[in-house]
């Protein structure tokens, strides 16, 4: 369902005019911005410029092109739709609609979150040139385009319980096939958890990640038959696995395992991760339980601090976690990040997101657990309901 509707509408201008905000103004061409397409519900590749201006009070306004009108049979009937040709004209509307205003766009100052740096510098220039003062919408895209909903959390907690149990089923059967003499490789464990999905009634949009040995110290691995790899006695097992029902939200986790007695090292550094993620976790129940806010950078922080204890700090190379909103994997809303982006934005009522801290030592090993949180009120819920705590042996 867009988050522009006139069932919304107000929210979204009390939430301008808490920010003394005019307003808020999307603007789209060529896919440029897909959150500005999401939050009008547009499922359309629009080949001219659009833009549609929300004010802090009264109407909606839709700058549309001449040639494209279809995709805005929806627009409700009492809200203004403007139409131009001319390049002149285009100026024109957005002078009388957006000049000296104070308003929000998809800009990130610095290109510090690039997922919401979804403006042209050059756009941008334009509309400053109006006379207009442009603040990023972080907090606004948070609200209006990565919350859940209820009915969506439902789902993700049901896809949760899904692919804990698809993920320690095909641990095992790598590690039984390795007793039985028969090793299997890792796109075949791939396959396997891709039957399980569809069994379960799931969906992803690309295959999971199984990486053995060496393997997992690439975090975004992806086997293949063409380059089979055996996983065999010794290895360690990397599964990392995202599906979610069809319309419903994500789920995404990460699983490690050893087939065979793990070795020191190994058990270290699965400690170590394991604590950063609860670190995390930790860190985020208290601040919402004390009723203070919290940043995703501040998550990040707080879980990296851990490893960087423990003396691994160099080979923990990317975020702590990423958003997840109602339609992506990888979603708008806040990130818990403040090594690769600057994510100061506050983990709001609704919003989830990944925790998935790794180490990564490229030749030898790789390890990451990942669970998903999603806060609602004060609480921090962590899904699945039963989180690893040791290393599997498998």
């Amino acid at each position: 369902m867009p988050s522009l509707s006139p069932a919304t509408l107000p929210a979204i201008q009390e939430a301008l005019a808490s920010a003394d905000l005019d307003g808020w103004l999307l603007f789209e061409f060529r896919g440029l911005n897909p959150v500005a397409l999401q939050v009008l519900g547009i499922d359309a590749f629009l080949s001219r410029r659009i833009f549609v201006y929300i004010p802090r009070e009264g109407t909606p306004v839709a700058i549309t092109h001449h040639i494209e009108q279809t995709v805005w049979r929806d627009w409700p009937a009492p809200w203004p739709r403007e139409r131009y040709s001319a390049w002149t004209t285009l100026e024109g509307l957005l002078q009388r609609i957006v000049g000296s205003k104070r308003i929000a766009m998809e800009y990130s100052p610095g290109n510090a979150v690039p997922f919401l740096d979804r403006v042209p510098a050059g756009m941008l220039e334009m509309i400053r040139g109006l006379g207009t003062t442009v603040v990023s919408s972080a907090e606004l895209v948070s609200r209006f385009n990565a919350t859940w909903s209820p009915e969506q959390l439902a789902t993700h907690q049901r896809a949760a319980e899904h692919l804990r149990r698809i993920a320690y089923e095909a641990l095992t059967f790598a590690g039984d096939e390795v007793r039985r003499g028969s090793p299997v490789h890792e796109h075949e464990v791939q396959a396997r958890i891709l039957r399980a999905f569809e069994r379960a009634g799931l969906e992803t949009y690309s295959p999971p990640n199984v990486s053995a040995g060496a393997n997992a110290a690439d975090p975004h691995y992806e086997p293949s038959a063409d380059r089979p790899q055996l996983v065999t006695a010794g290895n360690i097992l990397l599964i990392d696995l995202w599906a979610r029902e069809p319309g419903g939200v994500y789920a995404d986790q990460t699983y490690m395992a050893v087939l065979g007695a793990p070795s020191d090292r190994a058990q270290e550094i699965w400690k170590a991760i394991r604590d950063a993620r609860d670190a995390a976790i930790t860190f985020i129940r208290d601040r919402l339980a004390a009723g203070e806010p919290v940043s995703g950078a501040a998550a990040d922080d707080a879980s990296r601090a851990v490893i960087v204890s423990r003396g691994y700090g160099d080979y923990f190379t990317h975020r702590t976690g990423h958003s997840i909103d109602g339609r992506e994997v990888h979603g708008s809303g806040p990130n818990l990040d403040n090594l690769e982006t600057r994510d100061v934005r506050t983990l709001i009522d609704g919003v989830g997101f990944s925790i998935e801290p790794g180490i990564y030592i490229r030749g030898e090993l790789g390890m990451r657990t990942e669970v998903n949180g999603y806060i609602r009120g004060r609480e921090l819920i962590i899904t699945p309901n039963d989180v690893q705590q040791e290393l599997f042996i498998a």
